[in-house]
Parts: structure tokens; C-alpha cells; sequence
């Protein structure tokens, strides 16, 4: 039996194209890894900021700002790409923009804060732009009964791309220390490498992947927009067609505002109060993207068995343990087995969670649904590190207690999935008009 069967694709797709689209969560898993997490992350509030007291709350702003502004333009752009059958196109255009801004974060020196903030506000909102349209082919690639797999093929490739991206920063990181060169020197040219790992990476998609939509005739009579926003109104006005694509959206905002805390602050939980040192931290993270690969690819298996609603909530459980596990760790054995676990569910549960938006979204609207689904997203990855910001803000700098208060976030989230019926939200996808 093949890991990667045939049919589990749709009539007419091929291997290579789903590689394609696998490519391209292997392109940008660079910049996830190596500047939102396990790099620019600890240089920002170690160097940028000066260990201010207010340098993990200004980093979280900038996150946040980001999440506001994608959460804010994303349905209309998914609604735009839908209606012009222009996702492909769209994709090529924020991708450049994405590795303009990330090469420009090696102009960010210490005491460049405001230059910093605002080079990962336009990069994090270009990546997040090409993670949702991204999104958008896979129910054009796979098979219903096969989203899971697929999307864990996706991505688990993924993963391998953050951690290629990562070991060739940690070798560079590893010989400039070695040669007694500054974080201000070298950590700029991990911003490069990144940029150019995306850029190099992201070519396959282009050239490999098929825009398979056709342009609705109401787009060629409107603007773009125009006829986008009409359509997301249209969308509003039957959102009760769709309640449980509703309910997994309100479940989307808590646990993966959880995960948002792991991937913004894992590097600085682990060494500000840990204290993993900085090639000690990229290690770390190495493995994490390790065991999230694996993750993403068995649970991919898994949860087209057992269902997509119970492999979502048993990583839900995970996360909660990952946070009390973390909280509790007093060495560097111990963060160890949390990041471990941590890793094997980030796959998994940020796959199953794509696999099942894909169950619920209409087959002429993928890109809107998808960019309402990043619109749940971003609000969670504004709730989840901006209020673990404020909490070691008002605490003085008490991360342990913040770290704790996340898991309240996945135990609500959980809650919410259980008022998920993944059969009536399929049902309600394919009876649209």
C-alpha cells in the first residue's frame, strides 16, 4: 500500500502537482521557524528592545497588529481570488512581498525597535495571506474522505523546509559565534537565508500548481471588490446554513491562539526563564519542527479514520499539558519533554483544523472560506500572545504564570469543537447555492 496513494487525490490531479502545493508549505515554514520563532523572536527582545520591560509585550503588539490587519482584508481577498479564479496569481504577488520584507529585517539593529515592529507587521501579513490561499487548493487536490492525509502531506513537507531553513542558520549561527562575531552581525544574516529559502522554495509551486477555477462572470461586470464584498454578504446573510463551520470558526480562536503562544514565544520562554542559550534554543526548535513533521503526517492517516472532530479535540488535550508541563519546569530535561510534545501536536492539530475547514467550505467559494477561517485565526494569534504579553507585563515578568493561563485556552476550545457536527457542516458545504 502507497504513503501517498492516488486516490486520494481528485480526478485529473497528479502526484507532482499536490508536490507543488506541498512546496510551498515548505517555502514559508522557513520564516515561521526562523524569524517568528526560534531566532528574531529572542533577538528582538534580547537585542532590538535591550531586554526592555516592555520588549515581549512590544513584540506581541507587533504580532498582534498583523493578525488585525489579515483578520480585517483576508475574507475580501479569498472572496476577490475566488470570483477571478485568481489564487494562483494573487499567491505570486504577496509571496515577493513576503521575502522583500524578511530579507529587509537585517536593517534592524539594536535600539530599532519601531523599524523592527514594523517589518514584522508587512512581513507577518504577507506570510499569513500565503498560508490562506495556500489553503484554498487543497479541497481542489483531494478527495473529501482524503483531506486529512493530504493536508498532513502538506503539512509534515512543511516542516522539513522550516528545519532545512533552520540548520542552515544554525551552522552559520555556530560559526560567526565561534569567530566571536555579535547577534547584531549574524542574526541579519539569518534573515537573509530565510528570505532567500523562501523565494527559491515557493518557484515549484508556481510552476507546478493549477489554478483549476473559472472567473465568475459578476467579477467581470464589478470591480474586484465590489463584487468580493458583495459576496462575503451574501455569506454573512446564510451563516446559519453554515453553524458549524461557525462553531469550529469560535472553536479556532482559543486553541489556536495557544498555538500562537507557542510559536511567537517558545524561544523566549526557553531562554529567559529556562535558560537555553541561543544555538541551544535553535536546537530546540530544530526538534520540535522534527516531531510536529511526524506529527502532521501519521495524525494525517489517523484522523481520516477516526474523524477529523476527534483527532482535533485529542491534540487539544496535548496542548493543555504541553502548558501545565511548561509552566512547572525548573530544568532543561524537563522543557524538553513539553516541547517534545508540543511538537507532536502542533502537526496535527494545525492539520486536522485545515482538513476540516475544507469539509465545511463550499466548492465555488474555498479561497472566501479559507480567509474567513484566517480571520478566526488571526483573532486568535492576536487573544493568545497579547495576553500572554500583558500577563508577564503586570506580573513583572512572571512567564510561568502566563504559560499556565494558556491552557485555559485550549480546554475552552475543546469545549466549543464539541458542538461541532462534522456530517451536517459537510452536507450544508455541498447543498450551496
Amino acid at each position: 500500500m502507497s504513503l501517498f496513494p492516488q486516490e486520494a487525490l481528485n480526478p485529473g490531479v497528479r502526484k507532482r502537482e499536490v508536490f507543488g502545493w506541498a512546496m510551498y508549505d515548505f517555502a514559508n515554514s522557513g520564516y515561521t521557524t526562523v524569524v517568528i520563532t526560534a531566532v528574531f523572536a529572542a533577538y528582538f527582545v534580547s537585542g532590538v528592545a535591550q531586554k526592555a520591560p516592555w520588549a515581549t509585550f512590544a513584540w506581541t503588539l507587533a504580532l498582534s497588529i498583523s493578525h488585525a490587519i489579515v483578520m480585517i482584508t483576508m475574507p475580501s481577498i479569498g472572496a476577490y481570488a475566488d470570483l477571478r479564479a485568481a489564487k494562483k496569481r494573487v499567491l505570486a504577488i504577496i509571496t515577493v512581498a513576503c521575502v522583500l520584507c524578511t530579507a529587509a529585517l537585517a536593517w534592524a539593529q539594536p535600539g530599532g525597535v519601531a523599524l523592527a515592529m514594523v517589518l514584522i507587521v508587512l512581513s507577518n501579513v504577507f506570510y499569513t495571506y500565503g498560508e490562506s490561499l495556500t489553503a484554498a487548493f487543497l479541497p481542489e487536490l483531494a478527495r473529501p474522505e482524503s483531506l486529512g492525509k493530504v493536508s498532513g502531506w502538506g503539512w509534515s513537507f512543511g516542516y522539513f523546509g522550516g528545519m532545512l531553513t533552520l540548520g542552515l542558520c544554525l551552522a552559520y549561527v555556530i560559526q560567526a559565534q565561534g569567530q566571536k562575531i555579535p547577534a547584531s552581525q549574524f542574526v541579519p544574516v539569518t534573515m537573509l537565508i530565510t528570505a532567500v529559502m523562501y523565494g527559491a522554495a515557493s518557484l515549484a509551486t508556481f510552476w507546478l500548481l493549477t489554478e483549476r477555477a473559472k472567473p465568475n462572470p459578476q467579477a467581470l461586470r464589478e470591480s474586484g471588490f465590489a463584487a468580493s464584498l458583495h459576496q462575503l454578504q451574501r455569506t454573512a446573510s446564510q451563516a446559519r446554513r453554515y453553524k458549524d463551520f461557525v462553531w469550529l470558526m469560535a472553536c479556532a480562536v482559543f486553541y489556536q491562539g495557544g498555538i500562537a503562544v507557542a510559536i511567537a514565544l517558545a524561544a523566549i520562554y526557553a531562554e529567559s526563564v529556562i535558560g537555553f542559550k541561543p544555538q541551544e534554543t535553535m536546537v530546540l526548535i530544530f526538534v520540535l519542527n522534527l516531531a510536529a513533521a511526524a506529527g502532521a503526517f501519521a495524525w494525517g492517516y489517523l484522523q481520516d479514520r477516526v474523524g477529523h472532530k476527534l483527532a482535533l479535540g485529542t491534540t487539544l488535550v496535548g496542548w493543555a499539558a504541553v502548558c501545565i508541563i511548561a509552566s512547572v519546569s525548573t530544568t532543561k530535561g524537563e522543557f524538553w519533554i513539553a516541547s517534545t510534545i508540543a511538537g507532536l501536536c502542533m502537526g496535527s492539530s494545525q492539520s486536522a483544523g485545515r482538513a476540516l475547514a475544507g469539509m465545511f467550505a463550499p466548492p465555488k467559494q474555498l479561497a472566501e472560506f479559507y480567509g474567513l477561517w484566517t480571520f478566526a485565526l488571526r483573532i486568535a494569534s492576536i487573544i493568545g500572545p497579547l495576553s500572554y504579553g500583558a500577563i508577564t507585563w503586570v506580573t513583572g515578568g512572571n512567564q510561568r504564570l502566563a504559560i499556565m493561563s494558556t491552557a485555559g485556552l485550549f480546554v475552552i476550545g475543546l469545549a466549543l469543537l464539541v458542538r461541532v457536527n462534522v456530517e451536517r457542516g459537510r452536507q450544508a458545504a455541498l447543498a450551496a447555492p
